[in-house]
């Protein structure tokens, strides 16, 4: 092995114009000739499969005529109505494993009508004009909500709740509303600030204020929003990341993933940031795909995502491991991480043992192997900082909110949804359902008092 003793990172590895390039939109928006064109491969099913699929059952099949017919407008409204967030979900909901899967032209013949690229064809279309808007605020019910976490979660729960005129105010913790869209996601997915651009359009409802700078840190404070509010809804997202918990982890150059991704995101320069020559990513889910492939774009020379199981037990979907392998991301399987080496308090290489599974177990071989880094991210799941709630009274299962189907948790006038919420997918399009469903809840609720 190499005895270098200096790790190879650094900014500036690509010209000004190269970065542009590389963090361009990742597939970008369909021309009025390919949609329609796309269009009229829909069969319009009745009952259709593909909404039955889609967590916030938009009518596939009835925005999809709208845009044959060359109504956007119309489309855009039927998409939105049932999911606020239609844009941002049309960019990053894993459409092959939902909606397209089952679409009849892809049971029949392999290839899927392009629902995701439709939907976002009719929501970017009305969302980059100044027309009317496409909903208006009921008469005020005189009710207040508090809304903690402006992720994909509450800020739909607040725009449902707007759109019924309740007043909405959302405390947030970042500097910035948005959550994991703003936050957690590939610049490529969306580029040129589309997360604000959606979060503008949803305020634009009127009747939502928001905090930020805002942290649920005490049972206190719930109870505080309690006394004051109507109701109030926990968006809280994942705010924890779990450790590997191995020797060498705090060494200069291991960060986590869902730190690196956040910066990147942030970023007014991308030539600021740095990037090590040889980066190694351990896990193997979305954040993994993400920090590993921004990790190559940002000028990586050599990227490795390391997973403990193989490709099939990998969380990321067939199709974003084909992105980051297709984009010059080395996907390994069966290693586990044992420790990480370093030098000068630095990283240097990470030592892996490889894993079989014997009888439905994990098991180690006794074979090692190290992998030379400059940089290693860590990818291995997130989870809620849950001690506040427990102190509150607030039932948990598995370390998140248990609730009951329409998000109610078990403290009287307090609901949740989102990742905090137990037993979900942890995918955006889900937490839109749940902002939804609570909304509705709450309403229902509050309206009978």
């Amino acid at each position: 092995m190499s005895t270098q003793t200096h790790p190879d990172i650094r900014p500036g590895r690509l010209n000004p114009d190269e970065y542009l390039r590389r963090f361009s939109d990742a597939n970008p928006r369909m021309t009025v000739a390919q949609a329609l064109l796309e269009a009229e491969r829909c069969l319009y099913c009745f009952d259709a499969p593909c909404a039955s699929a889609c967590p916030t059952h938009i009518d596939v099949p009835s925005f999809i005529r709208r845009i044959a017919d060359a109504n956007l407008r119309g489309a855009a409204r039927t998409i939105l109505d049932s999911n606020p967030m239609g844009g941002m979900c049309a960019r990053v909901c894993p459409t092959e494993v939902l909606c397209e899967q089952v679409c009849v032209r892809n049971t029949q013949e392999g290839k899927p009508v392009a629902i995701g690229r439709l939907q976002r064809h009719a929501v970017d279309a009305v969302l980059s004009e100044s027309a009317t808007a496409l909903f208006t605020r009921a008469p005020s019910t005189g009710k207040r909500i508090a809304i903690v976490g402006a992720g994909p979660a509450g800020l739909t729960c607040a725009h449902t709740l707007a759109r019924l005129g309740h007043t909405v105010v959302m405390f947030d913790a970042r500097p910035k509303a948005g959550g994991l869209n703003e936050y957690g996601l590939a610049t490529y997915k969306t580029p040129e600030g589309f997360a604000q651009h959606e979060l503008a359009w949803l305020l634009s409802i009127g009747g939502i204020e928001v905090r930020n700078n805002w942290k649920l840190a005490s049972a206190a404070q719930l109870a505080a929003l309690q006394h004051e509010f109507d109701a109030v809804f926990l968006g809280l997202g994942l705010a924890g990341t779990h450790q590997l918990g191995i020797p060498g982890e705090s060494f200069s150059g291991v960060q986590d993933a869902v730190d690196f991704i956040a910066a990147l995101r942030q970023s007014s320069d991308l030539a600021a940031l740095p990037i090590g020559r040889r980066v190694v990513v351990i896990g193997g889910g979305m954040t993994a795909v993400d920090a590993a492939v921004q990790a190559k774009l940002l000028g990586a020379q050599k990227v490795d995502m390391v997973y403990r199981r193989g490709a099939q037990h990998m969380p990321a979907s067939q199709a974003e491991q084909d992105w980051a392998q297709t984009r010059g991301v080395t996907i390994r399987h069966w290693l586990a991480p044992l420790e990480i080496l370093g030098r000068d308090g630095k990283a240097r290489a990470v030592r892996f043992e490889h894993q079989d599974l014997i009888d439905g177990k994990l098991t180690p071989t006794g074979e090692f192997e190290e992998i030379e880094v400059d940089m290693v991210l860590k990818a291995i799941g997130q989870q809620m900082l849950s001690s506040v709630l427990a102190e509150a009274g607030v039932a948990l299962t598995g370390g998140r909110i248990a609730t009951a189907d329409d998000g109610a948790t078990s403290l009287a006038g307090i609901w949740a949804g989102g990742d905090c919420r137990a037993g979900g997918l942890d995918l955006t399009v889900e937490a839109v359902a749940h902002g939804k469903q609570s909304a509705q809840a709450m309403h229902a609720q509050l309206m009978r008092a």
